[in-house]
């Protein structure tokens, strides 16, 4: 598989810091990949996708060493307009993003500033929405949509753009249950229909665990823990490192501290309920 993330020995300190905000970080991501990005506050999280999609070092200037190649291009020294190409990022709070009079007018912003001929910008526009299923939104105003469907409308807005890469920054923070786990389903559409490489930093790990091929521990700064999904999150350094471990494995974990044996980590009620039966 390609690799579209790679990261070689990296390093970096803000300004006035007294100590890295992340070093050595040696990492790797395939392209199509759904990975999450997990860690308490303050492990570095930010600054790692800061450095994906070139605030880092283009804007944010500090002690920077190692290297960050994102679709074989060095981001030190790409210029940050290059970068955005490939990397789509969608904040936590969809509302910062969104700020047109209607849903097609915000989704079509970015590719209006880039200069896209108009009838491409159409296409893209009708494409993004109708994988979004927001097609019945395009004439609404920002402020009558639900929280849900704001987000959707936030990644709409990045997907017209076409990048490999889509960053999601806690996405189900601010939606109820049901929207976020409608939310997930659009994520691994995504991966599937668009082969599209998904980054998530979340701490609700219960919805996005049986979506994700990986997941990325960080601590002090450090990758402590890279690898598949059922294999981290059952590790007792994730439990140390502060992460939000599915209830589903915690409840596992504390049948396997029981007696009960599984031959496998099981990330779903389903899953579980069929591994007790099969006991």
């Amino acid at each position: 598989m390609t690799k579209i993330i790679k990261i070689e020995d990296y390093s970096f300190s803000y300004i006035g810091a007294s100590k890295p905000a992340i070093f050595n970080i040696d990492l790797s991501i395939e392209q199509g990949e759904i990975v999450i990005i997990a860690g308490a506050s303050g492990c570095g999280k930010t600054t790692l996708l800061r450095s994906f999609n070139g605030l880092i070092p283009h804007m944010y200037s500090g002690v920077y060493s190692g290297n960050v190649y994102i679709d074989n291009m060095r981001v030190s020294e790409t210029p940050i307009i290059e970068i955005a190409k490939k990397v789509g990022y969608v904040f936590q709070n969809p509302e910062n993003q969104i700020f047109m009079f209607s849903v097609e007018k915000d989704i079509a912003f970015g590719l209006e500033n880039n200069g896209f001929p108009r009838d491409e910008i159409r296409e893209r526009v009708d494409e993004a929405m109708d994988i979004l299923k927001i097609s019945n939104l395009a004439y609404k105003a920002p402020h009558e949509l639900s929280d849900g469907q704001k987000q959707r409308v936030a990644i709409a807005g990045v997907l017209a753009m076409k990048p490999k890469i889509l960053i999601l920054d806690e996405p189900t923070s601010l939606l109820d249950p049901l929207s976020a786990t409608e939310l997930i389903k659009v994520v691994k559409n995504l991966q599937s229909v668009l082969g599209i490489t998904v980054l998530i930093v979340e701490h609700r790990l219960d919805l996005l665990s049986s979506v994700a091929d990986r997941v990325v521990v960080m601590n002090k700064g450090k990758v402590i823990l890279d690898g598949p999904t059922r294999q981290v999150l059952s590790n007792n350094e994730a439990l140390k490192a502060g992460i939000g471990i599915p209830s589903i494995i915690r409840l596992q974990l504390a049948l396997q501290s029981s007696g009960l044996n599984f031959d496998e980590t099981a990330i779903t009620p389903e899953e579980l309920s069929r591994k007790i039966n099969l006991i």
